[in-house]
């Protein structure tokens, strides 16, 4: 039967977790570094439908010594910033503004669910993205959960392919702070691909 779902289900997060391998060069790596102020955090976020509410789509912004993205299998990209297997280096406020605009449109909106951290913790995770590697199509969730299960105080987390179940998990943590972001923009997404290098290339 687990099978059978998965078959159903798979199909459903090809269309939103895109995937590819990338190296981005050392230098472009040094030039995006960027340490945010402020405590550590751990940010899970969730892309969902809607209509339906269904999860689409799942990542993890790391705040530590330097503060960085894991966009698994994500498809978020462009020639300025810097990305390695997934990990965007760099995630100042107007990036991370940026991304939640990338994916937030008519048909899907964007949860975002911050905890706070010990630094030593918020570095396990940084490194542990770093070293995962590209994640494969339709993995976004279940390779998100198994880094969170291996850091200190996530260790009960259950590994699951759905974005909701693994959102639903990380609400059940003390203190977290949730916020939700809408936008009304057309659900071909192209046009905010091409807003987004505007203000990119107006701020370099």
């Amino acid at each position: 039967m687990r099978r059978i779902l998965l078959a159903l289900v798979l199909p459903l997060f090809l269309a939103a977790c895109g995937a590819e391998s990338v190296w981005a060069p050392d230098e472009l790596v040094a030039r995006n570094i960027y340490s945010h102020p402020g405590p550590t955090t751990l940010t899970l976020i969730t892309m969902k439908n809607t209509s339906s509410g269904n999860g689409a789509h799942t990542a993890l912004m790391i705040n530590a010594s330097q503060r960085v993205l894991w966009d698994p299998a994500g498809t978020f990209a462009h020639s300025s910033i810097a990305e390695r297997n997934d990990v965007i280096f760099g995630v100042t406020p107007r990036l991370a503004d940026f991304y939640i605009s990338y994916h937030s449109r008519v048909t899907f909106y964007t949860v975002s669910q911050t905890v706070e951290v010990s630094p030593e913790v918020a570095e396990m995770a940084l490194r542990a993205v770093m070293a995962y590697g590209a994640v494969p199509k339709a993995f976004c969730t279940n390779a998100t959960a198994e880094i969170l299960r291996s850091l200190p105080g996530f260790e009960n987390f259950r590994v699951s392919f759905f974005p909701n179940n693994l959102h639903d998990q990380f609400a059940q943590l003390p203190n977290v702070v949730t916020s939700e972001y809408r936008e009304s923009d057309s659900d071909d997404n192209s046009g905010a691909i091409t807003e987004i290098d505007a203000q990119i290339r107006a701020g370099q």
